[in-house]
């Protein structure tokens, strides 16, 4: 089953579209045989997508330091859950078992994660799709800003262009069925953290 990471917020938000996209999201994803990798709580945005994975059966694995456990309530009913030593750790093994990212509304932990992968992706230490799931234009203003950094020669248009934007649910799983090739299943296992 191939794994999505998400990136989204430990908190709900004050407009409850975001809410409703993360299940959403949760729901499709497992509809369309694809799984989750994600930070590991039960709360927030975090929790709606994981609720609705496990609910529609597909695997959901969390990545949570151990230290966040006094912040962020780790999700117990996870098909695996990996404790780590540093938020570091947990983005590597986030990144390690994603076959695609996509990022949901979130603050400012989400922004770094989506940033760092798509950095990451910019010095060649990966070829995965990521989606910025632009729900009710939360995204708008970063998007801008980023077309603005690759106009000013800050960064190339062919980097700007791998960070697809979506604005629903729907064209980011159907853009997945295009993008995501599985050459084998993840064996969890063997994954670094186990």
């Amino acid at each position: 089953m191939p794994l999505v990471a998400v990136y989204c917020g430990s908190r709900l938000g004050n407009d409850g579209i975001y809410e409703q996209a993360a299940r959403e999201l949760g729901q499709k994803l497992a509809q369309n045989g694809m799984g989750l990798v994600y930070g590991g709580a039960s709360i927030g945005l975090m929790g709606a997508v994981a609720d609705e994975i496990i609910k529609g059966g597909a695997q959901a694995v969390g990545v949570i330091p151990t230290f966040m456990l006094k912040h962020e309530v780790a999700h117990d009913a996870l098909t695996r859950l990996h404790l780590t030593d540093t938020m570091h750790t947990r983005k590597t093994v986030m990144a390690e078992y994603a076959d695609a990212f996509i990022t949901l509304p979130g603050g400012l932990g989400t922004l770094e994660e989506i940033m760092e992968i798509a950095t990451w992706r910019q010095l060649y230490q990966h070829e995965k799709p990521m989606i910025i799931l632009n729900i009710n234009g939360f995204y708008d203003r970063l998007i801008e800003h980023l077309a603005f950094t690759a106009e000013q020669g800050f960064m190339k248009q062919d980097d700007l262009e791998r960070l697809v934007v979506c604005n629903s649910v729907d064209d980011a799983i159907e853009l997945l069925h295009v993008l995501v090739k599985i050459d084998e299943p993840v064996d969890t296992d063997k994954m670094a953290g186990s």
